[in-house]
């Protein structure tokens, strides 16, 4: 009897310890789904809030610019709707008389109908460099020249902007940096300092799009170091932009 007693007692514990040891996993399992439902949750929050801020964006641009014609999607490797509203901004503020830009596309066109004198914009694409000139004649936009510039080893031990394509730039005001591509590589864009710090006029505004990345945050730090006249300013946008200009 004393023998059933005992083996029924280490039945009701073995069964005890299995129940805990259930439960924490369960307690264990139910925690992680809901640590992953919030994480989700705030993603998700953060997509919608992020959304709407380009949607809010754009509808400025449509309203200050009065397009003529379609203008090209936005967001991805495009510009963001925010620093093309930006952009206008800085072209309003500052009035630059020469523009030039690295990377082509919708965001010539918004710099050009803000109201600047003349811009340059280089591109190692001649598929990309095609489409925006076709997207400029279409809004009958004036005073923009799109240059191709293939890209080739730089002595920086990256690949870059042909720099003879480059050679007759001089007082820049607003200079855009907004490629080459620089996805693949963080350090794609960084030439741009040593190639037009000393093309920049003295009242020189710089923009860095993708300042989010790692690269591209070094090579704003890089330009705001070499201009000690001027500040770095940090947008949070979409996908970050970096803005130096004079005190």
């Amino acid at each position: 009897m004393r023998i059933l007693q005992i083996f029924l007692l280490i039945v009701i514990i073995v069964g005890l310890a299995y129940c805990v040891r259930s439960l924490r996993a369960l307690h264990r399992r139910l925690s992680k789904a809901t640590s992953q439902n919030t994480a989700a949750f705030k993603e998700l929050k953060e997509q919608t809030w992020q959304s709407y801020r380009q949607v809010e964006a754009l509808h400025q641009l449509i309203a200050l610019l009065k397009f003529t014609a379609p203008i090209p999607p936005t967001r991805s490797w495009a510009a963001s709707p925010d620093l093309l509203l930006t952009l206008v901004d800085l072209v309003r503020r500052y009035k630059p008389q020469l523009v030039v830009e690295l990377g082509s596309g919708v965001s010539t066109l918004i710099v050009a109908k803000a109201g600047a004198k003349k811009v340059i914009s280089i591109d190692n694409s001649d598929e990309f460099a095609g489409k925006t000139r076709s997207m400029l004649k279409a809004h009958g936009v004036r005073g923009v020249e799109v240059r191709i510039a293939a890209l080739k080893p730089h002595i920086s031990g990256v690949d870059w902007y042909d720099t003879t394509q480059l050679s007759d730039l001089k007082k820049i005001d607003l200079l855009i940096i907004d490629g080459p591509p620089g996805s693949k590589n963080p350090d794609a864009r960084k030439p741009a300092r040593a190639e037009l710090i000393n093309r920049l006029s003295a009242r020189a505004v710089v923009v860095i799009d993708d300042v989010n990345r790692q690269g591209e945050r070094e090579l704003a730090e890089a330009f705001v170091k070499a201009l000690p006249n001027h500040i770095l300013t940090i947008y949070p946008h979409e996908k970050g932009t970096a803005v130096i200009s004079p005190k």
